[in-house]
């Protein structure tokens, strides 16, 4: 851009800066404008952009917890950059703010960038009528931080990177695309109340779909998980589905408990198996050879059972020292825990580890097939002292081979150290889950996802059949349950204060059963289970913000029975929801037989009073629509998007800086003020016992799971966080996600699912 006169440049500073001043009265621009005017001094043949920009540094560097309100400055000014590149793409007056809603449509689907659905489901007028839907003015609902983020990780633009696309847009082209398959005589309306709810920032949808929902490109889930088979064949399989849902995105998790360990026999040759550590080292080179077009490598998460024979080996798979041939530094790790061996390790006793393939031969069962029905008795323990009583009479191979006897907390010390050198294992209490699973009568959980909030009915693909027709080969397989998960979060901040549940959660529910029908996942077996569950993952954020703005201890009996109150509430419009849609569309293929069909989830969770008796006697005539129903997913990305606080975690700090590019930006905590600053205690410093207690009692509402980390100084005792898990395995919680210490790196986490 040409350089102006510096007259004309300083009446252009003059007036930007007389527009903020009546934009935000509570802050002095005083030194604002002597800066600027400054630089216009010392500067010559500075551009109208190169100013442009100033104005936005000059916002950003004075964001402190002093002035918070600096960040919609800095993302005020931010704006009126991204209306004049959108309108010098589009050919518009920038004035306007917003284009034509159907050129854009038109230019960009005949670039590729756009799917051609939009434009063959929705006609001129209707995409003109959304069009006056649109209000510019949502824009100052972000922070700059936010802003930022959505600008350059989701705002469609054209190959060569020219932004077309505003945030007002991104939301409508999201409402329209999950709604495009909704009869048409509702449909706008449908897509006017999407919109609404995204607009307002009262809820997000998850990255995959935020990024790529209308696009020609890319699928819209967030995470999978696969079982793998103990097979050659299957291995290898495996492999390839989760290279393939890497390539778009997705991040996988991958239970491994049935593979055979290290000295298991192959074809009766026998102590010849590598074990599982082999296998573990080709996923990794997976998520790092696969990345996603150079922008990130995979996310994979692995799980093993905690009585697996491998179990010390894949204990130390992401430590720094040690045989590096033994380790995968990318792969994330979780560990199966069923409640016998949490009895074992408080009560200092010895404990058994098995080959499962071993245990399959000569037994006939397999032990991960089990868990216990009751707290306290059930059939895994009953299989378990099988496995015992065979390992002693020698029916199950040689002592140190293929079975050994260890004390149990020896395996929990080698937990502890990766945990407090990594931040893993991830923790899944598989008792717990399969006692709360809804669909008990189609199958089992054997672990959880990436992010350790989706537990899911699993089951292994295998192949059934191979033969040559015509010509060509013929494959033949039987699917197994390939976990997808549909995620979407409520912004607890905003949709909470403004008191909009009742309205937001039938659209938000609606959403994300429409995305199941969308979605073209390119793995058959998951798009298969995607259709026979249609699970959603209905989750919040933005927790800590709230109990800031209604003045509540983190630290408190208020804060776990507002928990209690809050999340109820949650679960019972998100089961009305999905009974409606029921109604409405069909309840989900295997609804007969379920634990909503004979009322025990409404009996696990004593949920009683009219309203609830109400919706459990319309639940079991008419069903629910999705087999799973909610999940509190980490929500990282989508929380600084939404300018909140993450999930349900307690923030970090009240001032601390993003990186980007070239420069660090100053966040603060959220709606930052003298009232609020009192509420906002550091993770880091809030005893963990509060954090599980109000995850006890979130964790009755919501029936899957939830990513909840442990925050611990690095000075902590390994007995003191021994004694966090038993507690945490007590309270009822199905998952524990990253231990996440004060000496630690930051940890990367999965994009998707952060979201």
């Amino acid at each position: 851009m040409k350089s102006m006169t510096t007259t004309s440049l300083f009446d252009f500073a003059s007036s930007q800066v007389g527009e903020l001043v009546s934009l935000f009265p509570e802050l002095d621009f005083t030194a604002y404008q002597e800066k600027i005017e400054q630089a216009l001094v010392m500067k010559e043949n500075m551009t109208k952009d190169q100013l442009s920009h100033l104005f936005v540094l000059s916002s950003v560097e004075r964001i402190s917890m002093e002035e918070p309100n600096w960040t919609y400055v800095a993302a005020h000014v931010l704006l009126n950059q991204l209306y004049q590149k959108a309108a010098h793409t589009r050919n518009y007056d920038a004035s306007a703010k917003y284009g034509s809603f159907y050129d854009l449509v038109q230019e960009l689907t005949k670039m590729g960038i756009y799917s051609e659905h939009i434009l063959q489901e929705y006609t001129k007028v209707e995409l003109e009528e959304l069009e006056k839907e649109i209000v510019p003015e949502r824009d100052s609902l972000f922070t700059y931080i936010g802003l930022v983020t959505l600008a350059d990780r989701y705002l469609a633009k054209s190959h060569s990177g020219e932004l077309y696309e505003l945030p007002q847009e991104r939301f409508m082209i999201i409402a329209a695309t999950l709604m495009r398959k909704e009869p048409k005589e509702k449909r706008i309306a449908l897509v006017k109340e999407a919109y609404w709810a995204l607009s307002n920032l009262y809820m997000t949808v998850a990255t995959p779909t935020l990024s790529n929902a209308g696009k020609s490109y890319g699928q819209l889930s967030s995470c999978f998980i696969d079982t793998v088979d103990d097979s050659l064949r299957g291995i290898y399989d495996s492999n390839t589905d989760i290279a393939t849902l890497s390539k778009s995105g997705g991040g996988i998790g991958v239970y491994l408990g049935k593979l055979r360990s290290r000295g298991s026999d192959i074809r009766g040759f026998k102590g010849v198996s590598s074990g599982v550590i082999p296998w573990m080292k080709q996923l990794n080179n997976t998520a790092v050879s696969v990345d996603q077009l150079g922008q990130r490598q995979g996310a994979i998460s692995v799980y093993l059972d905690v009585w697996h024979r491998d179990i010390f080996h894949f204990l130390a798979v992401k430590l720094n020292n040690g045989d590096e041939r033994q380790r995968t530094h990318d792969l994330f790790t979780g560990v199966s825990l069923p409640d016998l061996f949490m009895e074992k390790v408080e009560a200092r006793e010895d404990w058994y580890i098995f080959d499962p393939h071993t245990i399959r031969k000569e037994l006939g069962f397999s032990l991960e097939d089990y868990y216990d029905e009751e707290k306290g008795k059930g059939s895994f323990r009953d299989k378990y002292q099988e496995c015992i009583e065979a390992a002693n009479n020698g029916l199950i191979g040689e002592k140190g081979l293929l079975w050994e006897v260890v004390p149990a907390i020896d395996i929990f010390k080698d937990i502890l150290k990766s945990q407090l050198e990594t931040g893993t294992p991830y923790m899944f209490y598989r008792d717990t889950v399969n006692r709360a699973n809804a669909n008990r009568h189609e199958g089992m959980v054997y672990c959880s996802n990436l992010c350790t909030e989706i537990t899911q009915n699993m089951k292994a693909t295998t192949v059934v059949e191979e033969k040559t027709e015509d010509g060509k080969i013929i494959v033949v397989k039987e699917p197994g349950d390939f976990v997808v998960c549909n995620l979407s979060s409520i912004n607890l901040a905003k949709a909470v204060t403004e008191d909009v549940l009742e309205r937001l959660i039938p659209i938000q529910v609606r959403m994300l059963d429409n995305v199941i029908d969308l979605n073209n996942i390119p793995v058959p077996q998951a798009q298969i289970t995607n259709q026979k569950y249609r699970s959603i993952g209905l989750g919040t954020f933005g927790w800590h913000h709230l109990l800031a703005l209604k003045g509540i201890k983190w630290e408190s009996e208020e804060a776990i029975d507002y928990t209690d109150t809050l999340y109820e509430n949650i679960a019972y419009l998100t089961i009305q929801s999905s009974n409606e849609l029921a109604e409405e569309k069909g309840a989900y293929p295997l609804f007969s037989g379920s634990d909503w069909e004979t009322g025990a989830y409404f009996e696990k969770r004593q949920y009683t009073g009219e309203k609830w008796t109400k919706l459990r006697q319309s639940v079991k005539e008419k069903g629910v629509r999705n087999a799973y129903l909610m999940a509190v997913a980490p929500n990282s990305t989508t929380a600084i998007i939404a300018g909140t606080t993450a999930s349900i975690d307690p923030i970090f700090k009240k001032e601390y800086s993003e990186e980007k590019k070239n420069y660090k930006i100053p966040v603060t905590a959220p709606d930052l003020s003298p009232k609020t600053t009192w509420f906002y205690k550091s993770a880091y410093e809030i005893d963990q016992i509060w954090s599980i207690k109000q995850n006890e009692a979130r964790q009755r509402h919501i029936d899957q799971s939830i990513s909840f980390n442990f925050y611990v100084k690095n000075t902590i005792k390994a007995k003191d966080l021994l004694n966090l898990h038993l507690e945490a395995w007590k309270s009822n919680l199905k998952t524990t996600y990253y231990t996440r210490s004060t000496s630690m790196v930051e940890i990367e986490e999965c994009e998707s699912c952060s979201s």
